[in-house]
């Protein structure tokens, strides 16, 4: 860096950092060195029936229908299905590629997101649902959270304008609508750069249309 001044500022801003972080975590060490055997077997049983209660939330999404992706049968399923579920992604579509594209992204999800019920429903049985909802591209997902539409993924816009789109990128648009989340990290290991992105495209004639 030619300027020694401005080099000095930034050295000085970066030790002024190092030191916060030494001493909070100084201040962490210290905080379980006082720790006595009550203290940690009080952490360890609330940790417990933190699990528990994971444990049985898990229990009664898939009891639901969570963690598979499946077809709703009639419009009066649909009101059923999203009173059921706090998070729900429902996929208006029709018999074509696109929709075809956007299932085999569904499925993959509803496997990883057991905390949201994936469903599609075609859109051309459901005149009322398609009406009230303005469903007029498809597809379209719609992310309703506690029983209401919360919000829309019309076509493929958002999602990079065209079907070679990743699992990710629709993960990640679902995730900032908050009608899924994340245990820690994104449920997709991070990628380095010169890792592809899965698209279904690559992988339409290998995968099951078993879902």
């Amino acid at each position: 860096m030619d300027n020694p001044v401005v080099q000095e500022v930034l050295e000085k801003q970066v030790l002024t950092v190092v030191k916060a972080m030494e001493d909070k975590l100084d201040e962490e060490i210290s905080a379980l060195d006082r720790l006595d055997d009550d203290d940690l077997e009080a952490l360890r049983e609330r940790r417990l029936q933190q699990m528990k209660k994971m444990a049985e939330k898990k229990r009664r999404w898939v009891g639901l229908g969570h963690g598979e992706y499946s077809e709703i049968a009639s419009e009066k399923d649909f009101f059923s299905v999203v009173k059921a579920s706090e998070r729900v992604v429902c996929h208006f579509y029709r018999e074509n590629w696109p929709c075809k594209v956007m299932d085999k992204h569904m499925s993959i999800l509803a496997k990883q997101h057991i905390e949201t019920r994936f469903v599609k429903i075609q859109a051309e049985k459901s005149p009322f649902l398609a009406e009230k909802l303005k469903i007029v591209v498809l597809p379209t997902l719609a992310l309703i959270k506690n029983a209401k539409v919360d919000d829309y993924v019309v076509g493929f816009d958002e999602l990079g304008g065209t079907d070679e789109f990743s699992t990710e990128d629709l993960e990640e648009r679902l995730a900032k609508a908050q009608v899924i989340f994340f245990e820690g990290e994104s449920s997709h290991k991070p990628r380095s750069s010169g890792q592809t992105r899965r698209s279904v495209r690559q992988n339409a004639d290998a995968d099951s249309d078993s879902d």
